[in-house]
């Protein structure tokens, strides 16, 4: 389990990002964190990745203080993150990646696993670089993949993973997402507006200026939220239908 407590960050400038936030990623559940744009959700991410280091509070997973540790520590001591912005890399293949990932040399069949969970056909990018020649959907994918490569992974973190996704594999993904909640006992831990990675979730966080306004199991939270976005979106329909 990963426990957060009293996290807090800013930027520069003096400007508070995260506020005392606190929040507990059980293993072997899936929670997503929402909210509205800017509200902090891709900078908690970050901090817990190692990205960025917090000015105050802590972070610990499995009973193990890793507020100091940086993102290779982390990464070594369990935690696998995908880049809302996938990161090329010049003169490395899909299959160069994805074994650097697990730590081992990858079977044809493994590969081609990984691949299609993801909606990637294996034979088209075994050897396919991993640089501009992607395009930003096929980059995501492969990033994903990445992370679901990790197998000594405890904790998967996945940055809005339904971005530059087509709709077919969006549901691979969505499946591979199910899998992985059925058959291991991994946190998972992502960002999402989706309302169909919403429906899967064990526990929803909301996140808005800076600080977890809303946290529950999908049953006491997601009803919630799709009332409040109906009832933002009811008065509008209404106006335009007098207008009419």
């Amino acid at each position: 389990m990963l426990s957060i407590k009293d996290l807090c960050w800013g930027l520069g400038s003096g400007e508070e990002i995260l506020k005392n936030v606190s929040l507990n990623i059980e293993s072997g559940k899936m929670t997503v964190i929402t909210g509205p744009n800017g509200g902090g959700k891709t900078s908690l991410a970050k901090l817990i990745a190692g990205l960025e280091a917090p000015t105050s509070g802590s972070i610990v997973l499995d009973g193990q203080d890793i507020t100091g540790w940086d993102i290779t520590e982390r990464a070594r001591g369990g935690i696998g993150y995908a880049f809302q912005q996938p990161v090329r890399f010049k003169g490395l293949n899909v299959r160069d990646l994805l074994e650097l990932s697990a730590q081992k040399e990858l079977s044809d069949r493994e590969i081609c696993e990984l691949l299609g969970k993801v909606g990637l056909c294996a034979n088209e990018y075994l050897d396919r670089v991993v640089d501009s020649s992607l395009s930003g959907g096929e980059a995501k994918r492969i990033e994903i993949a990445t992370v679901l490569a990790k197998k000594d992974a405890k904790l998967l973190i996945f940055d809005e993973p339904e971005a530059g996704i087509d709709l077919w594999s969006f549901t691979s993904l969505i499946e591979a997402f199910e899998r992985l909640k059925e058959t291991e006992d991994r946190a998972l831990l992502i960002i999402s507006h989706q309302e169909r990675i919403l429906e899967i979730s064990d526990y929803i966080a909301v996140i808005a200026d800076g600080q977890v306004t809303k946290y529950g199991t999908r049953e006491e939270i997601l009803g919630g939220l799709l009332g409040e976005e109906k009832a933002v979106r009811c008065p509008l329909g209404k106006d335009k239908e007098e207008n009419t």
